[in-house]
């Protein structure tokens, strides 16, 4: 099937980052033919309507599991160890965390997240899931020092990712295995040091959470005199395999590190701020030739799993910290969550921009609401005026997923109310709990 989509400003987000004004794009099967090309025979054409067609946003860094976290203890001290971790491995299930994880992606990609990456537990089923709503996902199973929700002794994700691995590579075009150790200091140098050794010999990425809690920069401090980032190298962790999460806290040393080596990153500005963790150095990082992306967090971290609620914040934010109004202008950060995340999930030769041969995931963003006009600056008006309510279609590998503004392969509301119906049990545990903290 050959199909054209015309009537629309491109916003390629290519290495040019080009922008055509009434163009087209023809994709077939999975896969961008042409930009352009009006001659070209075609099955179908789709009238764009004026819109702006950029291509699908990626998600750097996610938990798919924790929708029925949303909006609790939002504002509670020491949240994670006091309050998720213990609701997790007391309520979370694995037709919890599938059923959450349908619905995270039913939300993302009626906000144009095409590419998710998750870590987080019962991956496989996670799998399942992203197959059935026909998104693409970079998955990795969790590995703590405790028995948790899915294994009942401390590192048992080592043994269940791998295996995860081994299932999955390879096996559906959309989904990519990794491997997740949760963080630096919820591992073992053994443990973490068996996780790079399985991410070498699988060749997937690694991701872990980097240099994002206070607690977590006292304590190697105090044990090491080291940073996170400093530990990570003494054991061999930095490599082109690693997507370190969040790096709130890291210093020039780092990055000049992590530029060494080879690492990405995935910024959270949103969840980063609403925990009060502090803005990281996103203008060094780049400077340092790192790849970096955008990462939503969790839905208990960050309460949305839209991209487009992250990019202003991207200008605000490093604008004021940086206090300097002309940084990152915003031609500058929507490719952060294009090209940018794909660089980091090391998908940039398939996804990520506009171009002839990439596959096509595709969002187009419509221009009538009141919001959307005028439009001066397509890159402005993306980052700065545009919202998840704007995304009219969405197509991942080619195929529509979204159509003027409800899902096409699947019933939100069916969604939400299976969702539901697998929470009663969680949701009295999580009000049971919460009237403790």
């Amino acid at each position: 099937m050959r199909i054209r989509i015309e009537n629309v400003t491109l916003v390629t987000t290519d290495e040019a980052n080009r922008v055509f004004e009434n163009g087209c794009l023809v994709w077939e099967d999975d896969t961008i033919l042409a930009l352009n090309d009006f001659s070209m025979h075609v099955d179908e054409v789709i009238d764009g309507q004026g819109g702006l067609l950029l291509p699908g946003m990626v998600n750097t860094h996610c938990h798919l599991g924790m929708i029925p976290f949303r909006s609790l203890g939002d504002d509670c001290p020491d949240r994670l160890r006091r309050f998720l971790f213990p609701l997790e491995n007391a309520a979370m299930t694995r037709e919890l965390a599938q059923a959450s994880a349908r619905y995270a992606a039913a939300e993302m990609m009626l906000g144009g997240v095409t590419t998710v990456f998750d870590m987080y537990y019962f991956e496989d089923a996670l799998a399942e899931a992203m197959v059935g709503m026909n998104m693409r996902a970079v998955l990795a199973e969790t590995i703590v020092d405790f028995a948790n929700c899915y294994c009942d002794v401390p590192y048992g994700g080592l043994a269940l990712g791998e295996r995860f691995i081994q299932e999955w590579k390879d096996r559906h075009p959309l989904i990519t295995p990794a491997i997740g150790p949760h963080a630096t200091n919820t591992n073992s140098a053994e443990v973490l040091k068996q996780a790079q050794a399985i991410a070498e010999r699988c060749d997937v990425l690694l991701s872990l959470h980097t240099a994002e809690m206070d607690y977590e920069m006292e304590t190697f401090r105090k044990e090491r005199n080291q940073t996170p980032v400093e530990y990570l190298e003494s054991i061999g962790l930095l490599s082109p395999h690693l997507v370190a999460a969040h790096c709130i806290h890291v210093n020039d040393q780092d990055l000049a590190l992590m530029a060494k080596y080879g690492c990405r990153i995935a910024h959270c500005i949103g969840s980063n701020m609403k925990a009060g963790k502090g803005i990281a150095p996103l203008k060094k990082m780049i400077a340092h030739h790192i790849p970096v992306g955008l990462g939503t967090d969790g839905a208990s971290s960050g309460n949305t799993l839209d991209l487009f609620a992250q990019l202003p914040l991207i200008g605000k934010a490093h604008k004021t910290a940086n206090h300097d109004r002309a940084l990152f202008p915003a031609k500058e950060i929507l490719p952060l969550a294009t090209i940018g995340g794909a660089r980091v999930l090391n998908l940039d030769d398939q996804i990520g921009s506009l171009t002839p041969g990439k596959k096509a995931d595709l969002v187009l963003v419509e221009t009538q609401s009141a919001n959307m006009f005028p439009i001066y600056d397509p890159f402005s008006a993306l980052v700065y005026s545009a919202h998840a309510g704007n995304v009219d279609s969405v197509w991942v590998n080619g195929v529509q997923t979204v159509k003027h503004k409800q899902l096409v392969r699947q019933d939100l509301r069916s969604l939400r109310e299976d969702l539901e119906a697998k929470m009663q049990f969680f949701k009295a545990e999580a009000l049971r709990r919460s009237e403790d903290l």
